[in-house]
């Protein structure tokens, strides 16, 4: 029985990977060593490097830019931690990488933007892309050049064809979704007026709320953030000239200043963002929320409950969102993070759907005006289309 059992486990395995296979294209790494006499460089000191899958047909002249997440680092301990991983170094990042869902080159999977230029920007800075220090410590060897590596790829991409772009996107999933909201209107004043230009956040509208311990344990890690990376005089002036600048790493003060069309893909129960600002572990000492996080499913009834508010807090955090009509908003209520990647979740027979559309029909639709979407899900659990699921390709690593 065990060997049976086993040899079905094997065969449900390699169903998988001939799917994914199929669903996705393998696109090498590209290195730009011509942003390191600019001083924009990974943490280690290393050029930046993106994956660019080009343009074909009627699409050859439109551009989609997709910046990588991976979380934060905080202060010096954390960005060492970082420095020699694919977070903070190029030197460690994989050669090759697949692209699908939102970045598929086949139009049954990613019909709108299946022949546009599709770029996945690799993330090494460790404060989405805003940090710019211009002295480095010998002993540690660290640099904080986010900002200046975010200009750089975009620079290069010009120098490529971008400049030339019909229609641009700026997207990004989780910290790469808050560098899409954070540099939306930078984004914009760099390309001509006549590109059609928005952006697209995945995953990167995390908000300000306390932790079941009722701390506020994410505006002090984000104000750290903001501190070491030198990153008070990057983020938009619109928040700066108001908040103090950690507060300004937080959408909801953000966003809703934001001039550019963009477009918020967000579970309201995100799975990362209940593991890390709701219950992360230094709230939770004694592992009460572990299984919790692992599969919804497990989470006790007090446990749901906290949930339950937490989404209404995120609601209210974009509740500023509803009045522009150039925002877009397709909020589930599925336990997931980064959505638009991923085939399974951005266009499949079995996708999440809201008001029976998928992710990238909405985004496809909002970004071509043929129908603007905005649509808050009911709360869990009453989509049956959500897969739950927790896993996510840019994060090994959290707060706790």
């Amino acid at each position: 029985m065990v060997n049976t059992r086993l040899g079905q486990w094997l065969n449900l395995l390699v169903c998988l990977l001939v799917l994914l296979k199929a669903e996705s294209i393998p696109v090498g790494i590209t290195y730009v060593p011509s942003a390191v006499p600019k001083g924009a460089v990974c943490l280690d000191g290393s050029p930046p490097a993106y994956h660019f899958s080009e343009g074909f047909g009627a699409g050859i002249n439109n551009w989609l830019v997709h910046f990588e997440g991976g979380g934060w680092c905080n202060n010096v301990t954390t960005c060492l931690a970082r420095k020699s991983t694919r977070l903070g170094s190029s030197k460690q990042m994989v050669k090759e990488i697949a692209f699908s869902g939102m970045l598929s080159n086949k139009q049954k999977f990613n019909p709108d933007f299946y022949n546009w230029n599709r770029i996945k920007v690799r993330y090494c800075d460790g404060a989405s892309f805003t940090g710019d220090v211009e002295a480095v410590n010998p002993s540690t060897n660290l640099h904080f050049r986010g900002a200046r590596v975010w200009l750089a790829i975009i620079e290069d991409l010009f120098a490529k064809g971008m400049k030339n772009a019909e229609n641009a996107i700026l997207s990004g999933c989780s910290a790469g979704g808050l560098t899409s909201i954070l540099h939306c209107d930078r984004f914009r004043s760099l390309l001509p007026l006549r590109t059609k230009v928005k952006c697209l956040s995945d995953a990167g509208y995390f908000i300000n709320a306390k932790d079941v311990s009722g701390a506020q344990h994410i505006e002090k890690f984000y104000s750290e953030v903001v501190a070491t990376h030198g990153s008070a005089k990057t983020l938009p002036p619109s928040c700066t000239s108001r908040l103090s600048p950690g507060l300004c790493f937080f959408p909801q003060n953000v966003a809703p200043q934001i001039q550019t069309p963009i477009f918020f893909v967000n579970a309201a129960y995100d799975s990362w963002q209940i593991k890390n600002i709701l219950a992360p572990g230094v709230a939770d000492p004694h592992g009460t929320w572990h299984s919790c996080k692992i599969d919804v499913k497990k989470c006790s009834p007090v446990q749901l409950k906290t949930m339950q508010d937490f989404r209404l807090q995120f609601l209210s955090a974009i509740s500023g969102l509803n009045a522009s009509p150039s925002k877009g908003l397709f909020v589930d209520s599925c336990y997931a993070h980064c959505q638009t990647e991923m085939q399974e979740t951005w266009l499949r027979d079995d996708s999440p759907v809201l008001g029976r559309t998928t992710i990238a029909k909405a985004v496809g639709d909002w970004f071509y005006d043929r129908s603007p979407f905005k649509k808050i899900d009911c709360p869990y659990p009453c989509n049956p289309t959500c897969h739950n699921r927790i896993f996510d390709p840019n994060h090994n690593e959290h707060l706790e």
